[in-house]
């Protein structure tokens, strides 16, 4: 969140998802968007290949070094800066929010961060306003993975905050409000977020800066029909029981958009989920827990029943399951029973494993993540200036799911995963997830599938950054792939096979699912 302190074995087959269908001359294939991929397509245009253009990029300061890069500010023409098939019209106002919005970040020491100090007693680092968040320490002791003992700097924020999305109908098609938005931690500097991201601290307007807009439709019943309203967690790696309001609100009447604001077709914003680093992580766990309604394939647009037709009968709830929900559930309880996990708050000074340096908190052996400040520098937010602490992970992860056609319905394999901070405990992820060079031990089950796959296999491929209002140039690399041979339908103790709807059905409560799970999900609606 942002802030301103500153049953019996059925026939297994493989998947192939094919290019989306187009809606004209001028969208773009199915973009496959991560740097490394083999499978990488940039795009095509008249017969052309199309280079990439990158969203725009924040300045970040690092003591005297400073690297700038983005969106010129000279007016240029959109079909210049995005891929074949974006809107002209939304990517020339992407194009003004970028040239309009000045930003800046300069690390600084933690002890100099204004507005936050070290706790005497504990060496926890706290808001002077005593709300926002905490850096504290964690004691995690459990039975599941390689490592049963370790300790870690963790965040703290008890504050249930909103992350509301605004949609209306115009001629039968679903439209989104979204908002360009900056956070410190961002790489890019803008990203489409919800309508409203805002913590509770925020929207109560604690740092006294501007109110947050469109927040009444949130807060106030009557100002629209609530589709979704669910509290959900995020990354239980680096959060402490961490929630937040997801919600999708439909509104009548013609909500006019601020400058920052944008109404977008559900369709194309779907189609913008293939562009590394554009949609952040809380507009799509918001657009996860969207009805499965919402998500129709491609209008007017053949679909080859062969392939996708399978994905669009798992996102639909059509045709035979794996597993009955029933026995989704059953093994879901049975899994939370076979491990144990505690989690113990402890002071931040003198955590075993971490040391303490003017810029940052960090391990000794300098793997997963450290602890570095920001002063931030950011016109059109509430506040202007302000610093604040954020976490910064040392490397890219790996966030997949694999399909199979199970019975001409796609299946997606979810794996029952702990994490220290999730409330309880444990949530269902997706098949992969991990930081390949951080793992203590060999590489967990499925990695190599994943990233060894043949570029036919991988459905979709996107670096997509997690959340830049507490973490620090945070991307991981987000894949569907296509299990192969090697992947039996039969699935190892802690993983199922199930379908998109059956996940959907789940994510109408809260805590079955964990954030990069929701994300991928909605990736998935990207895939028609």
């Amino acid at each position: 969140m942002p802030t301103t302190p500153g049953g019996t074995p059925l026939r297994a087959a493989t998947i192939s998802l094919p290019r989306p269908p187009t809606h004209d001359s001028r969208q773009a294939p199915f973009i496959r968007s991560h740097p490394d991929s083999p499978s990488r397509t940039r795009g095509i245009r008249n017969g052309t290949p199309q280079r990439e253009r990158k969203p725009a990029e924040c300045s970040h300061r690092n003591g005297a070094a400073m690297v700038t890069a983005g969106v010129p500010r000279t007016r240029a023409r959109p079909e210049e800066l995005w891929p074949a098939g974006v809107d002209d019209g939304f990517a020339a106002w992407f194009t003004d929010r970028a040239a309009a919005t000045s930003c800046q970040v300069t690390r600084v020491p933690l002890d100099r961060l204004r507005g936050w100090s070290f706790d005497p007693a504990t060496g926890d680092l706290k808001h002077d306003s005593g709300r926002f968040f905490v850096i504290e320490g964690l004691h995690i002791r459990s039975t599941y993975g390689a490592v049963d003992e370790w300790y870690q700097p963790v965040i703290n924020q008890p504050e249930i905050g909103i992350l509301g999305m605004l949609v209306k109908m115009v001629d039968g098609v679903p439209h989104c409000l979204i908002q360009a938005k900056a956070e410190p931690g961002n790489s890019r500097m803008l990203q489409l977020s919800p309508t409203v991201q805002a913590t509770r601290s925020n929207y109560t307007r604690v740092h006294r800066g501007a109110r947050t807009r469109y927040l009444e439709y949130f807060v106030n019943p009557g100002t629209g029909r609530v589709l979704v309203d669910v509290l959900q967690s995020e990354q239980g790696s680096w959060f402490l029981r961490k929630r937040n309001r997801n919600m999708v609100v439909l509104v009548g009447d013609d909500v006019p958009a601020s400058d920052q604001h944008r109404w977008v077709a559900l369709h194309e914003l779907r189609r913008l989920l293939r562009v590394d680093g554009l949609v952040n992580m809380d507009a799509r766990t918001v657009l996860s827990c969207l009805p499965p309604t919402f998500f129709p394939g491609s209008r007017g647009e053949p679909l080859d029943e062969d392939v996708a037709g399978a994905l669009i009968r798992s996102v639909r709830g059509w045709g035979p399951v794996r597993h009955d929900d029933r026995s989704v559930l059953s093994w879901f309880t049975r899994s939370k029973c076979r491990h144990e996990l505690t989690a113990e708050r402890v002071p931040l000074r003198g955590l075993p494993g971490w040391r303490y340096r003017p810029q940052e908190i960090v391990r000794e052996d300098g793997r997963h993540f450290s602890v570095v400040g920001v002063d931030v520098r950011m016109d059109n937010r509430e506040v202007t200036r302000w610093n604040q602490p954020l976490l910064y992970p040392h490397g890219r992860g790996v966030v997949a799911f694999l399909v199979k056609r199970i019975d001409d319905v796609a299946h997606l394999l979810v794996q029952a995963r702990f994490q220290a901070g999730l409330i309880d405990a444990m949530e269902m992820g997706p098949t992969v997830q991990c930081v390949p060079q951080s793992q203590p031990g060999p590489l967990p089950p499925f990695v190599d599938q994943v990233l060894t796959a043949p570029p036919q296999r991988v459905l979709f491929d996107a670096l997509l950054a997690e959340e830049g209002g507490r973490f620090y140039h945070t991307e991981n690399r987000y894949m569907v792939v296509e299990a192969g041979d090697d992947v039996p339908s039969e699935e190892p103790e802690g993983f199922r096979w199930v379908t998109v709807h059956q996940l959907s059905m789940l994510l109408r409560h809260g805590y079955y699912l964990n954030v990069e799970a929701r994300s991928l999900l909605a990736c998935i609606h990207a895939l028609w």
